[in-house]
């Protein structure tokens, strides 16, 4: 009887991380959103980037492994690619409700997982998943306005830069993920940050700021990544990918949760058309037995 307990423990510890992990991502993200008012998106992004930045390499102090020349190009790239979803994602959070924000980047990697797979099945999802978008666009906000163009086309932005991600990242963490993972961000931070810094308002970087900016980076960089460095050698690829096709869920949920962002009934429907486009995407496309490249949010 222990060792059947301890089996099951064994295998909903890591998925009750993952979870754990999304929340905690979609979380920080509406903490971020209480950020704009005072700094703006950019600012909100560059604090992030680099207090999480600050952070890894304080704790896990990756120049103690050498990492050879020819893997630096894949790490920038990977970088660059994250820090560049980071801040287009807030961008697209200033404009248009979270969940739907996730709904929109979550073309990414649903792309990603598409063009991997030959079966004429996947056209299915296809078709759902573009349903699904198409009534997000025309069901605009639950008040009956017209859903801002400049926050989907941010968000559609960083889909391109999360399927960027994943191809780079899973090079660059063809040696040492962890460590790649950690100068990919540093690197990313170093990059896109500056340009968040333009014409910030820099009196209002006060001390309550800067305790927000570090709750951020906690909750949507530090912990989630912990959780999921911990994870995802322990989940196979399915469930990974079946479990990240709620993120639209639960950046909907934290939006109405956290910052009063109801939805209408068809929205919520047409999200949850993406995430079933998703899971299909991930039930019935190419299996791996382990998941080398962590969720990036």
């Amino acid at each position: 009887m222990a060792v059947h307990s301890s089996s099951i423990v064994s295998r909903l510890l890591p998925i009750g991380l993952l979870l754990v992990a999304m929340a905690s991502i979609q979380g920080g993200a509406a903490l971020a959103a209480t950020l704009f008012p005072l700094i703006g998106p950019g600012a909100t992004t560059s604090l992030r980037l680099l207090i999480a930045a600050t952070l890894l390499l304080t704790l896990f102090r990756p120049w103690r492994r050498p990492v050879a020349r020819r893997e630096w190009p894949n790490i920038a790239i990977y970088g660059i690619a994250l820090a560049s979803m980071n801040f287009l994602f807030y961008q697209a959070m200033a404009h248009i409700p979270l969940g739907i924000a996730v709904a929109f980047e979550f073309t990414g990697p649903l792309t990603v997982a598409l063009l991997a797979s030959k079966r004429r099945l996947d056209l299915l999802w296809v078709a759902i998943a573009i349903v699904g978008l198409a009534v997000l666009l025309g069901a605009g906000h639950n008040n009956g306005g017209t859903l801002n163009l400049y926050g989907v086309a941010c968000a559609l932005g960083a889909g391109a830069c999360w399927a960027a991600y994943i191809l780079f990242g899973q090079k660059a963490g063809e040696v040492s993920g962890l460590n790649s993972a950690i100068w990919g961000i540093t690197i990313g931070a170093l990059v896109v940050a500056p340009i968040g810094l333009v014409g910030a308002d820099t009196g209002a970087l006060g001390v309550h700021v800067l305790w927000f900016a570090l709750g951020v980076a906690i909750l949507s960089t530090a912990l989630p990544y912990t959780l999921e460095m911990i994870a995802l050698p322990r989940l196979p690829t399915q469930t990974f990918g079946t479990l990240m096709s709620l993120e639209p869920a639960f950046g909907a949920l934290s939006g109405l949760l956290f910052l009063g962002q109801s939805l209408a009934l068809a929205q919520w429907l047409a999200i949850a058309a993406v995430i079933a486009a998703s899971i299909g995407t991930t039930v019935t496309g190419k299996t791996a037995e382990t998941i080398e490249t962590p969720y990036p949010d």
